[in-house]
């Protein structure tokens, strides 16, 4: 089928819910009115509404449930309507969903995928345009996803619907209807800890997510350069392995993400190839992010979000260095 990430997250759920009883669907507006962005539009219809739950406008309820239902036998997808209202559950999902493991010495897990959109490019308010993925990465037991495809969201969402640990499933507003993509029509995975080349080269690295992809892959094009662009599609677990691979191969490395810059994924990966690849670069290590202040109103946001320019303008220093 052809479709957009809305499509294929539509149909990953639903695949997945006729072949696991256990999989239950909650969060505010979802039934009814399929959501916020429309994305579970039909499933109450198709599964009815025990297991395509309304819920209250209360988000730590709505975590707090879900971790009860996990431990109880079920697999719960709750959604949050936006990101930045996330923070009202986030002692659920990192003083419990995330520790329950280790807390009970495996004797109980979490199995719950918590879906949420993320990012902004939409000319939306502050807390519906948050990229909060660092704050989430830095907790032990919380898996961290982020699809910049259709392909990739329908892949990597049914990989997370099969794990027994709690995953956080990030997804970019802005792709959710900015392309489409011929995704297969049956069940199938895209592994969740494995990054992807979405372009190979041998001038530089460039090492993305989310939003960004697309991006980097058409100042990649425009510029007429030849570069790996790595796709994590994983924030956590990072893919060390492939980055190292790349940036030995390419000498130099470019990192961009929609994120602030100040302490967060890009920083991360700087580090670790600052530690375990130093003597293979030819070129300081480069970022690109947001500013490092709150997110802004509408107008200004297009000065805010990495965009092409700024883009460009890294890939020259990097390769001029």
């Amino acid at each position: 089928m052809n479709t957009n990430m809305v499509g294929a997250i539509n149909n990953a759920l639903e695949l997945a819910m006729r072949k696991d009883d256990s999989i239950v669907l909650l969060g505010e507006d979802i039934g009814k009115d399929g959501g916020v962005f429309r994305v579970t539009d039909g499933l109450l219809d198709k599964f009815g509404e025990n297991r395509v739950l309304d819920t209250p406008l209360a988000e730590s309820s709505i975590i707090g449930a879900s971790i009860g239902m996990a431990m109880a036998g079920l697999h719960p997808v709750p959604e949050i309507q936006f990101a930045g209202f996330m923070f009202l559950g986030f002692d659920q999902l990192i003083n419990h969903a995330a520790r329950f493991r280790s807390r009970t010495r495996g004797d109980l897990t979490v199995p719950m995928v918590v879906r949420t959109p993320v990012s902004g490019g939409v000319k939306t308010l502050e807390h519906h345009s948050e990229s909060p993925e660092a704050f989430y990465s830095h907790v032990g037991g919380l898996i961290v996803v982020e699809p910049s495809s259709p392909y990739d969201a329908k892949g990597l969402l049914t990989s997370a619907l099969k794990m027994n640990d709690p995953v956080l499933f990030l997804e970019p507003t802005k792709l959710y209807r900015l392309f489409k993509q011929d995704v297969p029509d049956e069940q199938y995975d895209v592994p969740i800890g494995k990054a992807n080349y979405v372009k190979k080269g041998d001038q530089f690295t460039v090492v993305t997510y989310g939003t960004m992809v697309p991006v980097v892959s058409k100042v990649v094009e425009d510029k007429k350069l030849s570069a790996d662009v790595i796709d994590l599609r994983t924030i956590n677990p990072l893919d060390e392995a492939t980055i190292l691979e790349s940036v030995k191969k390419t000498g130099k490395l470019l990192i961009v993400h929609e994120a602030v810059l100040s302490f967060g994924v890009g920083a991360e990966i700087a580090a670790r190839v600052a530690e375990k690849a130093m003597f293979d670069l030819s070129a300081p290590i480069i970022r690109v992010g947001s500013a490092s202040f709150p997110y802004p109103m509408p107008g200004y946001e297009n000065y805010y979000i990495p965009n092409e320019k700024k883009i460009s303008a890294a890939m020259d220093r990097l390769l001029s260095a």
